[in-house]
């Protein structure tokens, strides 16, 4: 299934303002309830629910083409533990300048952390 992202930039602005946020060495976490995940599961064929992401990514980081070397490091990293997540939530994650720097491993590493941290992780129970 393609992932479904954040296009609307006032829901950005609500991931940031309100949701929970994790810094890490080199990346930003926040994570805010999608009050509309509900209505997304029903119009989806497949009804199943899921989290809405997004990217944002400063002049900080760098030129053009740092910033989508880091946008596409951050995505790498996301899917790589995506299927680990609770659904229903928006997820932004904003790189800091250290991600230039850094390996695909230290950014998933991150990730987790910062997923753990905001209690984003599904507890199995048997």
């Amino acid at each position: 299934m393609k992932y479904k992202t954040i296009k609307e930039h006032h829901l950005y602005d609500k991931a940031f303002h309100k949701g929970t946020r994790f810094s890490g060495r080199f990346v930003n976490v926040f994570v805010l309830k999608d009050y509309a995940a509900k209505r997304l599961q029903k119009a989806n064929p497949e009804k199943t629910a899921y989290n809405r992401f997004g990217v944002s990514v400063g002049k900080k980081v760098g030129g053009a083409v740092q910033r989508n070397r880091a946008k596409r490091i951050l995505r790498a990293g996301y899917f790589a533990v995506e299927k680990e997540l609770k659904t229903g939530f928006l997820i932004v994650l904003a790189p800091r300048s250290e991600i230039l720097a850094a390996e695909s491993t230290d950014i998933e590493r991150d990730l987790r952390r910062g997923f753990a941290k905001t209690g984003m992780f599904r507890t199995e129970t048997l």
